[in-house]
């Protein structure tokens, strides 16, 4: 009764001795075989204990891609004689239309009047006159209208002008007890003028 109870002990302290027994077999040549630190210690040279400990390389990373300089040749800075010049595009011409030509009428003379023919045939007659009073410049035109353009008074005289419809004028030049008068008018299809003298 007694060897069947410590069976199963005796079974299991032998599984445990021989898995032990394995394991160091197993571990034989990994013990036996050498630390390579200790085999690489073992060649170096005997230094100085000064010289020790050597410092390591640092590791460097390569600068960024745009910190590297460019293979290019580099740019030369101009002396303080040289001149830069800057070379600028010619102005463009513009382009202007030419001024509209206007073209004087002829003129023609016809008794003493310049005589203007305008585009639309209207004509139109310009004629100066002078006397001891003055002198006056009138026109008139084909339509029938008589105008006064200048009239300037001698020293001494006055001017004086009367003119009670558009076809009929008269310019009076005064002084005390005398007087000229310039009468034009338009009559039948032309300019009329007459110079009178009253007093004297």
């Amino acid at each position: 009764m007694r060897s069947s109870r410590w069976t199963p002990i005796a079974g299991w302290c032998a599984a445990t001795a021989t898995s032990i027994v394995l394991a160091s077999v197993a571990m034989l040549p990994v013990l036996r075989t050498d630390a390579p630190d200790d085999r690489a210690l073992a060649q170096l040279p005997a230094s100085d204990a000064s010289e020790f400990p050597v410092p390591l390389p640092s590791a460097t990373t390569p600068p960024p891609k745009s910190a590297v300089p460019s293979a290019t040749a580099p740019t030369r800075k101009p002396k303080p004689t040289e001149t830069q010049t800057t070379t600028t595009a010619p102005p463009r011409a513009t382009t202007t239309a030419p001024p509209p030509v206007t073209t004087t009428p002829p003129t023609t003379t016809e008794d003493g009047w310049t005589v203007t023919t305008a585009g639309d045939g209207t004509r139109t007659y310009v004629r100066s006159f002078r006397v001891e009073g003055g002198q006056a410049v009138i026109r008139m035109t084909s339509d029938a209208v008589v105008q006064l353009v200048t009239a300037t008074p001698a020293d001494g005289w006055q001017v004086q002008k009367v003119q009670d419809t558009p076809d009929n004028l008269a310019v009076y030049f005064n002084e005390t007890g005398h007087s000229f008068i310039i009468h034009a008018t338009w009559h039948n299809d032309r300019p009329f003028a007459q110079v009178s003298e009253i007093g004297s």
